[in-house]
């Protein structure tokens, strides 16, 4: 099947064959001529990766009207990064069809400049949705004349809180056509949505619901809690060539796993929600250019995240939330190429693999952290290729090698090799003389003796075991009442970082979360429950002011 033949037209055949585009991938086979109709709504499921953008792009920009100077198409996405990707994927898509305007418009950036953009006549619209609703409530767009809406990572959207959000947009959109909505998962939030405001969608799925890349090789390593940086570090080590994405659950884990590599010599950043913008479009402008190895993120912060040629991603720890994984091990293995999902896992821990098995109905591979001596050994013959496919065609390279020649000449070639090797790998042998073995042997037992509900609630549960002090609110962890809940957008996982974010503490001081409509309990250590109060007192979220006080000494009670 050709683009031809699902009824792209010809200006826009120019600009992707220009691209490399010679044949629709399965998602844009599908969707490509039912969006053409542009009176259908439509849910599309597929991976990151897949060429959805291509999908909802194509038609999008044969349907608009180039002669009407206004925005008849509106594209929301979760992140900067993601707006920014697509409104430069459409310019690239038309490039034979000048006449259709896009643009893109996200918080960070100056909304005047955004303004202005817009008046000078927009045919298409990419936009996240609290930069959006700005600019409604400014009366600086008009979605009256909107026909076509896309939701592009619909389940990342909602995951972070923009249900509210959605729903007034679809509100301020009496008059369009249709709702174009692209997810790589469907939890029920998505299909509320769907059933709220889609009237009899056409479905397309590639490959099976919640699927991980079937290009995506996922493995483990089970090491003790106290051995995660090094076995980070060694995995790092034994992968020479990595260009990947290490998620961490917190901010603090991933400013402090970040200053620790960077002390030891590795092209590193971090990216979190403390950075601005500006250090944020810096930090992904290095790592874009492969000027950084590796990037240490959150998941809030690397939503939307579009970079090709990943080779790895790296769970320095699992997400509470199972679904998030498929999310996290969707940024490698991308159009078409192989890519390795890692996860550091501890004996406790290993259970819940088998829950994320299920979800993305894949297995993972159980493999051994490498040795001080396997780390070396493959260094060492990365060392070598490298040296093999050096290009020595430029530069006068020759002129030099009657003074090499008299320098090498009282040294046999296996001294010389040895002299190489000694130079480049010294730091590496000497740090790995006396590793130690990181393995902690997987326990089968505990494994099945754990619960297969929630695997964040599981670890609350056993960490609950563990307290010599009985009760809820009892012995060393205090219980704190807070003025948030579900109808604040929340879940388990989101809602986690959120206060250990706001708070800058560890996962370790939190017992146990009791989440409900309009507020929550949380159970945190009696060493930081004061630190936390006073970093999230007071607050505000959405406008409305958080309230966060000890549930024992005047806040509203519950018991777990």
């Amino acid at each position: 099947m050709s683009f031809e033949a699902l009824g792209i037209e010809a200006s826009l055949l120019e600009g992707i064959q220009a691209l490399g585009f010679t044949q629709p991938t399965p998602i844009q086979e599908k969707a490509i001529p039912i969006l053409l109709s542009g009176t259908k709504d439509f849910v599309g499921l597929a991976q990151t990766g897949t060429g959805k953008t291509a999908a909802f792009g194509l038609p999008l920009l044969q349907l608009v009207d180039a002669e009407m100077r206004h925005p008849q198409a509106l594209v929301v996405c979760p992140t900067r990064e993601l707006c920014m990707q697509i409104t430069k994927d459409l310019a690239n898509f038309s490039t034979h069809k000048k006449a259709i305007r896009s643009t893109a418009v996200y918080g960070g950036a100056s909304i005047g400049e955004q303004i202005r953009e817009l008046k000078r006549g927009i045919h298409i619209v990419v936009a996240t949705p609290g930069r959006l609703i700005d600019l409604i409530e400014r009366r600086a767009i008009n979605l009256e004349n909107i026909n076509y809406i896309v939701l592009d990572e619909a389940d990342e959207m909602l995951n972070m809180g923009f249900r509210e959000d959605i729903e007034f947009i679809l509100g301020n959109t009496p008059n369009r056509n249709s709702i174009w909505l692209f997810s790589a998962t469907m939890p029920s939030e998505v299909k509320q949505v769907s059933k709220r405001f889609m009237t009899t969608p056409a479905e397309v799925t590639i490959g099976k619901m919640n699927a991980a890349n079937v290009n995506i090789d996922h493995q483990y390593y089970v090491t003790s809690g106290v051995n995660r940086y090094q076995t980070v570090k060694r995995i790092i080590d034994f992968n020479p060539g990595i260009y990947g994405i290490i998620f961490t659950r917190t901010k603090a884990d991933a400013q402090h796993i970040t200053e620790s590599l960077i002390r030891e010599g590795y092209d590193i950043e971090a990216l979190h929600g403390d950075l601005t913008q500006a250090q944020r479009d810096k930090v992904m402008a290095r790592f874009r250019e492969k000027s950084l190895q590796l990037l240490i993120a959150t998941d809030v912060a690397a939503r939307g995240i579009d970079v090709q040629g990943i080779t790895h991603v790296i769970n320095y720890e699992l997400p509470d939330d199972p679904e998030v994984y498929t999310h996290r091990s969707g940024r490698t293995g991308r159009a078409g190429n192989s890519g390795v999902c890692i996860s550091i896992v501890t004996q406790r821990e290993a259970y819940r693999l088998r829950q994320i098995e299920k979800l993305i109905n894949n297995r993972f591979h159980k493999l051994d952290i490498p040795s001080g001596k396997d780390v070396c050994r493959k260094q060492f013959f990365h060392f070598i290729d490298k040296l093999l496919k050096a290009d020595i065609s430029h530069g006068e390279y020759e002129t030099y090698i009657p003074l090499l020649q008299e320098k090498f000449a009282a040294m046999s070639k296996e001294e010389i090799l040895q002299r190489v090797a000694a130079l480049e790998f010294d730091r590496f042998l000497q740090y790995y003389e006396n590793a130690a073995d990181l393995n902690a042997r997987d326990d089968r037992r505990a494994e099945r003796s754990q619960p297969s509900r929630d695997g964040a609630a599981g670890d609350r549960r056993s960490r609950d075991r563990d307290r010599s002090a009985a009760g809820s609110g009892g012995g060393n962890y205090k219980k704190l009442f807070i003025n948030l809940g579900i109808k604040d957008g929340f879940y388990k996982a989101s809602f986690l970082q959120f206060i250990l974010d706001l708070s800058d503490l560890k996962k370790e001081v939190l017992g146990r979360i009791d989440m409900k409509d309009m507020n929550s309990w949380v159970e945190v250590d009696n060493s930081a429950a004061q630190q936390m109060i006073r970093a999230i007192d007071g607050k505000k979220f959405k406008g409305r002011k958080i309230r966060m006080n000890d549930a024992d000494s005047g806040g509203p009670r519950n018991r777990f």
